[in-house]
């Protein structure tokens, strides 16, 4: 019999839904469009790749320090110095998977009877990640009324005296959420008061159309007491790469580090060299992948709202739309009726936690073309419920 705990964590419905696509176009259904996935549609940059390269061809495949190569955890901690402000050093940098990063900080920070606080509607992973560690997961709602991003307001109505972590995700999957500073300043203030350390997911945080991105762990006394998560993968078109970091002060860090030499040792050696190549090489593929995520945007943005069935405010971030939708059927379900009906493929608002269920997760990480087709099947096997 498996671990008791396996009944409180859900399979993820991203990747649950890429998998059902995967399976039908082997089985020959191949006009498929998918808005399923989190993952950029362009090459990685050539030059990253190259750099990869070269250190295979260099035979640099071997263990690397736990904590991840020096030069990659010193172009971290300089990018972010220089971009986000984070006062960290490149002792503090941690590589790592970005969602492995997740893992362990839910291991290393919490216990049973401790509570975690996840934005609702959020990515899955935050709520599995926190069950699995054995915490309870407590919910702050976030708002269509306020472009679903997480206020000071409805962070403060989830805390209790058990509360020993919060999560922030801005810009945020699956809403495309960017908190303003006012917003980042009051979670701030919340955490020193219930004496809370918060992780800070900021995956999406070079991927913002309207507004600033302003990380927390920049505020005065907040590095001591927030884990910073980035990575590669939005952001250069690196997702099969698994590469990204956790910035914790030195207490969590080695933490962070232990359980790292307990699991998978270190990040891949190889791919490495090509994380320092992505942060201190060219940047222009950077710029012009957010400019067709920005032209998208607005494009899917409005087709979207051509659908009487579909309700939703534009996202300032991140590649995602998270319409409401007036039709009297779980997400779930429309979810399936669409990839039969439209062969469009979309993720089950009921993935993303309770608040969810009545929408639907459209990713816009897909061309243009696609787009348009993709939305016209929509409209068009909506029509017919």
């Amino acid at each position: 019999m498996v671990a008791r705990r396996m009944g409180n964590v859900p399979e993820s419905g991203t990747v649950k839904i890429s998998n059902v696509v995967s399976k039908l176009k082997l089985e020959g259904v191949n006009d498929i469009i998918s808005f399923s996935m989190g993952e950029p549609d362009f090459p990685t940059p050539e030059n990253i790749t190259n750099a990869c390269v070269d250190s295979l061809r260099n035979h640099f495949t071997y263990y690397t320090p736990s904590a991840g190569i020096p030069e990659l955890r010193q172009a971290v901690a300089e990018t972010l110095n220089k971009r986000n402000s984070i006062p960290c050093k490149d002792k503090d940098v941690l590589i790592t998977p970005t969602k492995q990063a997740i893992f362990m900080t839910m291991l290393a920070m919490v216990e049973e009877g401790d509570e975690v606080i996840v934005p609702d509607p959020s990515w899955g992973t935050f709520d599995a990640c926190a069950r699995l560690a054995g915490a309870k997961v407590k919910y702050a709602k976030v708002s269509p009324d306020n472009d679903y991003r997480l206020t000071p307001e409805s962070l403060a109505e989830a805390v209790t005296p058990k509360t020993k972590l919060m999560v922030i995700n801005t810009p945020s999957n699956p809403c495309g959420a960017v908190m303003t500073r006012k917003d980042i300043e009051g979670a701030a203030k919340i955490a020193k008061e219930a004496n809370s350390y918060v992780m800070a997911d900021e995956i999406y945080e070079q991927l913002v159309f309207d507004g600033e991105h302003v990380s927390i762990s920049s505020l005065p006394g907040m590095f001591e007491r927030t884990i910073t998560l980035g990575g590669f993968s939005k952001t250069y078109a690196m997702t099969g790469w698994r590469l990204g970091w956790a910035i914790a002060p030195a207490p969590i860090f080695k933490e962070l580090n232990k359980l790292q030499m307990q699991s998978i040792t270190c990040a891949v050696s190889f791919v490495q060299n090509a994380g320092v190549e992505a942060l201190r090489g060219p940047q222009k593929a950077v710029a012009d992948m957010k400019k067709e995520f920005k032209a998208r945007r607005d494009l899917i943005y409005d087709l979207t709202m051509e659908i009487p069935q579909m309700h939703c405010p534009r996202p300032h971030g991140a590649f995602y739309l998270f319409p409401s939708y007036d039709i009297d059927m779980p997400s779930e379900d429309l979810a399936a009726y669409l990839l039969e009906k439209a062969h469009v493929a979309l993720t089950p608002g009921s993935a993303f936690g309770p608040s969810g269920e009545g929408h639907l997760r459209i990713s816009y990480a897909a061309s243009r073309k696609d787009i348009i087709e993709g939305m016209e099947r929509i409209k068009k096997a909506l029509a017919t419920l």
